[in-house]
């Protein structure tokens, strides 16, 4: 008969009487508080107590948790100094999942002291250094009145839940089962919110993600596509099984249709660049460069009318107050709200170059780099560009170190994705975005991992 230790028998009654505890607890609130929070709440418990049983069972809830829960606002104030702004705080189930989760995480790593805390990993310095970057530029400017309490510690807490995901993941990814379960269900997510976003088409509304809120974010889910993209691209450039290679392209063919109907320039953009990455990572360039130049060829006259338009609205916007010219042409008035955006950040950068104005401090900007400049100065600006430094340098890394080809899919496609973020990000706080940087840094935590992890199934066979 198998023994059980003291610490696990008192781990188990510890449980027990925690749990009658929450009942009785939880009897005696549930006719005081509304039906909305009593259910959070129970959801919230829930996911502790199985989060701490089996963190690959929360993992899997946190991926489909990413694109395909609700959101709800909390307004907060802005900075001062000329510069208050109302700012709303979008907060989604998986943000208090994710809270949950962490803190599950952590509670059993105390409890299983074996387990230790973080693993290290070649990102975690430049993860640790833009953290402290953050964290310091806020507080100083709170300290000078920039940025209001409240609304820069959600903000920067914001920022740093994204790492959290990398990890927990990085923490409880062991073996080669995990990669592909954990592969296979974003690769779920994405078919499930693609078929939702082919079903908004005939609304003949821009397309978005389910579960935005009363307004839609075309631009976040354009970018979203286009990562998903880079990884079924890398997957099906490296597979020896035409099965699968069709599977890939497939799924690839449907992320396209919602992508197209996005109109999200932003996201556009970022498809070449990714496209390009694929090319010259891929043993197999002959065939994306035709593809590249079927689709440059043809797709002017396949792709549906207000797609077209949308494409020449940028250069033949009719004109408006607002416009830009650049080079003796009129630019549509969004594309010149982003560029004044980065002239204005540039402009008002000197005022405060070294930690700039904390996060929250300044205006809002809907351009990544201006945004990360005004936020955390020159100091921020160059730990932010060591940090996606070293994404693609690792990326590279794995790609070129693994030999198995579902690993060398995986690299190559988050490579290209990488690059695709950070095109995208040239007009979108795509970094800062929730439902991008989720499957992203999930994304990264398993490419981190792949050189050990290949490494090891090679020790085991011998």
């Amino acid at each position: 008969m198998m023994r059980i230790s003291f610490n696990e028998k008192g781990l188990s009654l510890i449980l027990i009487v925690f749990i009658l505890l929450l009942t009785l607890v939880a009897a005696g609130l549930v006719v005081k508080v509304p039906v909305n929070i009593a259910i959070g709440t129970g959801i919230a418990v829930s996911v502790f107590i199985i989060s701490f049983i089996s963190v690959d069972i929360s993992l899997y809830v946190l991926i489909f948790s990413m694109m395909l829960s609700p959101e709800f606002g909390v307004r907060v104030g802005g900075g001062e100094g000329g510069m208050e702004v109302a700012r709303a705080v979008a907060i989604r189930f998986e943000d208090i999942l994710l809270i949950v989760i962490g803190f599950s995480w952590l509670v059993r790593m105390a409890v299983y002291k074996e387990l230790g805390l973080l693993l290290k990993t070649p990102l975690n310095r430049y993860i640790r250094n833009y953290a402290i970057a953050c964290v310091i530029a806020t507080v100083w400017g709170m300290m000078t009145g920039r940025v209001v309490f409240r609304s820069g510690f959600f903000f920067v807490l914001k920022y740093i839940e994204y790492f959290v995901v990398f990890f927990i993941a990085v923490n409880n990814i062991h073996e080669r089962t995990q990669v592909r379960n954990y592969t296979l269900a974003l690769v779920l997510t994405c078919i499930i919110v693609s078929i939702v976003g082919i079903a908004q088409i005939p609304s003949g509304e821009r397309v978005s993600a389910p579960f935005e809120g009363e307004i839609g974010e075309p631009n976040t889910f354009g970018g979203y596509l286009v990562l998903m993209f880079s990884m079924l691209g890398g997957l099906f450039l490296t597979s020896e099984s035409n099965k699968q290679k069709i599977g890939y392209m497939l799924i690839a063919m449907l992320i396209l249709v919602p992508f197209v109907f996005t109109l999200s320039r932003s996201s556009w953009l970022a498809f070449l660049p990714m496209y390009i990455t694929l090319t010259i990572l891929s043993e197999k360039k002959k065939l994306l460069i035709t593809g590249l130049i079927i689709m440059i060829s043809f797709g002017p006259f396949l792709l549906p009318k207000q797609v077209s338009r949308r494409a020449l609205e940028t250069f033949k916007q009719e004109i408006q107050v607002g416009q830009k010219k650049i080079g003796g042409v009129s630019i549509d008035t969004s594309t010149s709200a982003r560029i004044e955006s980065w002239q204005n950040a540039l402009r008002d950068f000197r005022k405060h170059p070294i930690l700039g104005y904390g996060v929250t401090g300044y205006g809002f900007v809907d351009a990544q780099y201006p945004k990360v400049l005004m936020d955390t100065g020159i100091v921020g600006f160059i730990v932010f560009a060591m940090l996606l430094a070293a994404l693609i340098r690792q990326g590279v890394h794995t790609f070129n170190s693994v030999t198995d080809k579902f690993y060398k899919g995986l690299s190559m496609g988050f490579v290209a994705g990488t690059i695709a973020m950070m095109t995208h990000a040239i007009g979108s706080n795509t970094f800062i975005i929730v439902r991008i940087m989720e499957p992203y840094w999930f994304f990264a935590a398993i490419v981190i991992l792949l050189p050990t992890l290949e490494a090891e199934e090679r020790q085991k066979e011998v």
